[in-house]
């Protein structure tokens, strides 16, 4: 039975879906100079399996009952990390507009009405093949996820949403990887968290020609790099925390922190936007994703070790901001100092120029020069060349409910177990 408290919650997502409440997908924007008012677009990964990643910027779904547990411990200096990225609350503030009551027995009529609709849809057949459905062990979000999507999205077609009903049926334990995923050793299909079948072939690197994004980031080199040295002088917020934060369990020992710029997809509260507009504008050009996107710093003479995020719906960019010079080898030849080996092949970081790749595969990076850093600007975001772009609104909105809904279980701060 799902609790009274998550019903209220979850009524007044579907009301204020259908009337109110606004999504809002990716729309490539004009570059300029000039800053962007503040918008929210929030993205929720919930439990992560403990077999596999490292997590570098993966997230998934999961049960948010078990996530409890998990966001009261943690490593040293992730609740600083929390309490730097403050979110923004205009969700919160915006849902206090809604003037209609409803008492208990109105809402319990109207999900069950919603329910029953719903239930023949690709979705709610999705739903119902999970081995818990309509026993208390399975979790109430996904199963009310049918009457959200149908009630967001009523004219979406079951073919417009057969792959988001696999992602579906993949998050409940339902799903399978498809066999060309499995058979492939470069991609450790367990590690898996968040799976979407039928997105096609895929490969470590992708050509960054295909993407505007990568374009409007090399011609914008010379301003981003300007942008990302005027955020360095201003890199102590008003409380005197360090913007540039280890987010990750296996960044502690890593030497690699992040200047965060979108935190969960959405911009973070005071963050000076102002010192980086043509960056954050041209990062607001596609869907972002992942736990965060900004500027990272690799220290000298580390590396992030051998992983996998774990989202096949997600692909990551990444721009050389400030490239090490090159280090003599044992044969005495001059070769790049920092690399990332993605799968079977390895490339290097050129300024100006961006790597594109998938970060299900397995994956590594280390700067061998004995004392220049590396910086690249980083970027997670819905694979745009596979997903339709009604699959990527329907997909942020999954996130988004997912957030609400866990918010109402009472979890104060979602990103606080994945952190």
């Amino acid at each position: 039975m799902v609790q009274s408290s998550l019903l209220t919650a979850v009524a007044v997502a579907i009301i204020s879906s259908t009337s109110h409440h606004r999504v809002e997908c990716f729309a490539p924007p004009s570059i300029s100079n000039q800053s962007t008012a503040s918008s929210t677009k929030t993205s929720i990964h919930a439990k992560k399996k403990s077999k596999g990643s490292g997590g570098g910027f993966g997230g998934g779904f999961g049960s948010s009952a078990s996530t409890k547990k998990k966001a009261s411990r943690g490593k040293s200096g992730r609740s600083d990390l929390i309490s730097v990225l403050n979110d923004d609350d205009s969700k919160k503030k915006e849902s206090k507009s809604f003037s209609r009551t409803y008492v208990k027995s109105e809402q319990e009529d109207m999900l069950n009405d919603l329910a029953a609709k719903s239930s023949t849809t690709v979705i709610g057949k999705a739903v119902a093949r999970s081995p818990h459905y309509n026993t208390p062990e399975m979790d109430p979000f996904w199963q009310l996820l049918p009457s959200l999507i149908s009630t967001k999205f009523s004219s979406a077609s079951d073919k417009d949403l057969a792959r988001v009903a696999g992602m579906v049926e993949f998050s409940i334990g339902a799903g399978k990887v498809e066999d060309d995923v499995v058979e492939n050793p470069w991609r450790p299909h367990t590690e898996l968290h968040a799976y979407m079948p039928g997105l096609g072939p895929a490969e470590p690197f992708l050509d960054p020609d295909q993407l505007d994004l990568c374009k409007q980031l090399s011609e914008n080199y010379d301003v981003i790099s300007s942008e990302y040295e005027a955020l360095l002088e201003e890199r102590f917020d008003r409380k005197g925390n360090d913007r540039f934060q280890s987010v990750t369990s296996m960044n502690y020992e890593a030497g690699w922190k992040t200047m965060v710029l979108f935190y969960n997809g959405h911009r973070i509260k005071d963050f000076p936007y102002h010192l980086c507009p043509v960056t954050t504008k041209i990062m607001e050009s596609v869907p972002i994703a992942g736990r965060i996107a900004g500027f990272n710093r690799q220290q000298p003479q580390s590396g992030i070790p051998l992983h996998s995020d774990g989202n096949n719906m997600w692909i990551t960019c990444q721009m050389g901001i400030k490239v090490p010079s090159t280090i003599t080898n044992k044969e005495g030849e001059d070769v790049p100092s920092a690399h990332i080996r993605v799968g079977p092949e390895t490339r290097h970081w050129e300024e100006g120029q961006c790597l594109l790749y998938d970060t299900t595969y397995e994956h590594e990076t280390f700067n061998a020069h004995p004392t220049e850093e590396r910086v690249v600007l980083h970027v997670d975001f819905f694979n745009t060349l596979k997903m339709t772009p009604l699959e990527i609104k329907v997909l942020q909105y999954i996130y988004d409910m997912r957030e609400q809904f866990m918010k109402a279980e009472g979890v104060a701060k979602v990103g606080a177990q994945v952190l």
